[in-house]
């Protein structure tokens, strides 16, 4: 069925196939309801925290998180000014920006970058996102400091891996500046901006006064709401992106949303589907989306995974795993097809048709979304779709979309692993195995697989700096758990998901099923300021998170893949292989 119209030259249309009458009927549930309380225009028009809350307290914290509902509208007067600032960067120059940050700070960045590439007239933007050392290195060794800009995004100016990540590039600028002749007055800071939020965020900024430039957010913007702030919109210039059109599809998209009746409104009649069919008990939202846009998988999952895990319940996000055969799917998934006109497909090189594979799963009973994207500029219409959707998700589901009330755990422990580490001491941590023994990881991994809960999913946790061979090892790995178990399975990078899919690991429903790998670090950097390495500070995150997920009673396997990751992988695919049986 159709679920809106097209307006103007952006599509708006949702088709959705939902071929089992009781989902069906737990979605009509959720459309009367919302049109019989006019969530639409209570949310959309005028912001009224009460669709997601009767409580005054969470009222009051709702109506200090909306202010992306105005963002197409107030950053549509700053396109020109950030033009200029992309020019003005091109002619002092700059060869490469790189941006450092996590979260909400680095994928939106990331998915323009890796979407749209960069002009010819501008220079591209790298995204540093692991405290890996390798990742460190493999970001910044090549580029001269003095040629590149650097960007530190953090929102609340307090966070730990993107301060460490400014704090190594200015002990570079520091090193590099008298090599090319510079003296006082300049100093790293003019090599530096800042996007963060005004007043104690940019206080807390190291040297902040000191900065080229500071982009100040308007505070009531949430981080994984921040797509269409200056967030998304300096890399985005730097880049060379037609801002004021992007801008111009979102406003469109929002209007639209603000439609009572959900079949003309796009992201009111998604987030219905999203929330209804996981109140229903499906709740894992696997996406098959075309290449040129994969990037906006992890933005979209970490949208979703941080809104709506919590309190016992939530949205399984699955990006990035290859579609199978009907067989290796459970009861609860529902697949969104997100495809560009003129695009070859997704990554997929076995099975055929796309398209077609997935019309079978439709025909299965497997509930199916399409949306058509006509051109990549309109992410700035689907940034608006997927948070209006995500946020009205959560409303179906009973739960405030814009808070992250476990994230905060897994810091707390990772900050007293620091504290340790700076004492000297060893940390507590849940116990670690290492790959080389092939039959004992096997034992190991037979015991763990027995920990799955019937309706959960399967989590690979990669601390180690992300390469296409570790993608492709993790890849094969999670198609085997999949396959064997048919369990949704999902892949995260550390530290990067712990701002993205943690808090659903920790909040949502008690269902994850965790494969934790970590390395070790033979070539490790240290951190200027700090009595600690990026090899510890990644060490750390990762046994605070292990200990957060032991705190929730969840099942996780700690291994350590040894100095190569690679090669670690390799072993521990073999050993996956045999404790599945599929040798």
């Amino acid at each position: 069925m159709s679920e809106s119209k097209t307006a103007g030259s952006l599509d708006l249309n949702l088709d959705l196939t939902i071929s089992d009458p009781k989902l069906q009927a737990a979605l009509t549930v959720a459309r009367d309801k919302a049109v019989t309380e006019d969530w639409a225009d209570r949310a959309i028009g005028r912001r009224d925290p009460s669709v997601w809350s009767g409580e005054d307290v969470v009222q009051r914290a709702v109506a200090t998180r909306l202010g992306w509902l105005e963002a197409p509208f107030h950053f549509a007067g700053e396109a020109g000014e950030l033009g200029s600032f992309a020019e003005a960067t091109v002619k002092l120059g700059y060869s490469t920006a790189v941006l450092g940050g996590m979260g909400g700070s680095s994928l939106a960045p990331a998915l323009l970058a890796h979407v749209f590439g960069v002009a010819e007239d501008r220079i591209p933007v790298r995204v540093l996102d692991s405290t890996d050392p390798v990742a460190v290195a493999a970001t910044l060794d090549d580029l001269d400091p003095v040629g590149t800009m650097f960007i530190v995004s953090t929102k609340s100016g307090t966070t730990a891996e993107t301060l460490s990540f400014q704090a190594y590039q200015w002990a570079r600028l520091e090193e590099a500046l008298p090599e090319h002749g510079i003296g006082h007055p300049i100093g790293p800071g003019d090599y530096m901006v800042a996007i963060t939020d005004p007043a104690s965020s940019l206080r807390a900024i190291p040297h902040h006064d000191q900065l080229r430039e500071v982009f100040l957010n308007p505070p009531d913007i949430g981080g994984r709401y921040s797509a269409l702030t200056y967030v998304g919109l300096v890399p985005g210039a730097l880049l060379g992106i037609d801002l004021e059109t992007m801008l111009e599809r979102a406003r469109t998209m929002l209007i639209a949303c603000g439609r009572p009746e959900p079949a003309r409104n796009p992201g009111l009649s998604l987030g219905l589907a999203i929330g209804a069919l996981a109140a229903a008990g499906r709740d894992k939202l696997t996406f098959v989306i075309d290449r040129e846009l994969a990037a906006f998988g992890p933005w979209v999952e970490q949208l979703i995974a941080e809104s709506t895990g919590k309190h016992g319940v939530g949205v399984v996000p699955v990006d990035g795993e290859p579609l199978g055969a009907s067989s290796v799917y459970g009861s609860d998934r529902v697949f969104v097809r997100i495809s560009l006109a003129g695009s070859a497909g997704p990554d997929e090189t076995i099975g055929g048709n796309i398209d077609a594979r997935l019309a079978a799963l439709a025909t299965a009973g497997h509930p199916l979304i399409r949306i058509a994207v006509a051109e990549k500029i309109d992410l700035g219409a689907e940034f608006i779709r997927w948070e209006v959707a995500t946020a009205l998700a959560g409303a179906v589901l009973g739960i405030d979309p814009f808070d992250q009330p476990n994230v905060e755990e897994a810091k707390v422990n990772t900050r007293a692993v620091i504290a340790a580490f700076e004492k000297g001491e060893a940390a507590e941590s849940a116990p670690i195995l290492g790959v080389g023994d092939v039959a004992a990881l096997t034992t190991a991994l037979t015991d763990h697989l027995g920990k799955l809960a019937a309706n959960g999913y399967a989590s690979i946790q990669a601390y180690v700096a992300q390469t296409p061979a570790c993608d492709a090892a993790l890849g094969r790995i999670r198609v085997l758990l999949r396959d064997a178990t048919r369990r949704a399975t999902t892949v995260g990078y550390g530290p990067r998901f712990l701002h993205s899919t943690g808090q659903l690991h920790k909040g949502g429903a008690p269902i994850g099923w965790f494969l934790q790998l970590v390395a070790e670090h033979p070539e490790d950097r240290a951190i200027p300021g700090k009595a600690y390495t990026f090899g510890q500070l990644i060490d750390a995150q990762a046994i605070g998170d292990a200990q957060t997920l032991e705190e929730h009673q969840l099942p996780v396997l700690r291994l350590n893949l040894g100095a190569d990751p690679e090669r670690g992988l390799a072993a521990l695919e073999d050993a996956v292989r045999n404790a599945l049986g599929r040798n």
